[in-house]
């Protein structure tokens, strides 16, 4: 092994030992090994921000876009208002939720779709007198299973797609991964939605309302 190779793998480690500590965000760990690799020579200047213009990074930009913009218009409110109704059982509540965030994570940005979803579901746990924990892991698991459906669900799909552009000279069209996704969204929806939010832990279903789960008593300070 090479110099310059000691030194990628060990930039590569310590960039995953960060990202698995959790201890700094996502963002400056990547910085940090952009830095690194340009201290250590491993690449040319005018590479190390070459991939700052790949196709993949520029399209997730414009997701996000979309997505901020699918969240201020409203629309999503309108469609949560009618399916209030349909959340009277558990099961219902769960299956409507999770096949919310699915349809809207296919169309925008999973995390956007979630972040959206997330008051909704607050809401109306407090409603229904059920308790958050519920419905939250399952509404984490159908943004990510709708995420499968399309192409700009999942920042992986669009990476997939600029590669086989790259190498076949013809990307993913729009809807090619749904032949797959749309069958396991649906299974996986069916089978949260059917029991498997039984499997939450006893003490995470505990009965704690929305308005407890974030409180701002711990943060204040006090002056006596």
């Amino acid at each position: 092994m090479t110099l310059e190779q000691g030194l990628a793998f060990g930039i590569l480690f310590l960039a995953l030992a960060l990202f698995a500590s959790g201890k700094l965000r996502h963002d400056i760990v990547a910085l940090i090994a952009l830095v690194a690799v340009a201290l250590a020579g491993l690449a040319e200047p005018a590479e190390l921000l070459s991939g700052f213009g790949h196709p993949a990074v520029v399209t997730v930009a414009a997701v996000l876009v979309v997505s901020e913009a699918l969240r201020t218009s409203g629309l999503v409110e309108v469609v949560v208002r009618r399916i209030v109704p349909l959340t009277k059982t558990t099961a219902g509540h769960i299956a409507i939720l999770t096949g919310v965030v699915a349809l809207a994570s296919s169309f925008m940005n999973n995390v956007g779709a979630l972040a959206i979803m997330l008051p909704v579901a607050l809401a109306t746990a407090a409603e229904r007198g059920r308790p958050p924990a519920i419905l939250l892991m399952p509404l984490a698991f159908g943004s990510m299973l709708g995420g499968m459906i399309t192409l700009i669900g999942t920042p992986p799909n669009i990476i997939i797609a600029s590669f086989r552009s790259s190498y076949a000279g013809e990307p993913f069209r729009m809807f090619d991964f749904a032949w797959v996704g749309l069958p396991v969204a649906v299974a996986g929806i069916c089978f949260i939605a059917l029991g498997a939010w039984r499997l939450i832990p006893r003490e995470r279903k505990g009965g704690v309302l929305p308005e407890d789960m974030f409180t701002l008593k711990e943060y204040v300070p006090r002056y006596e």
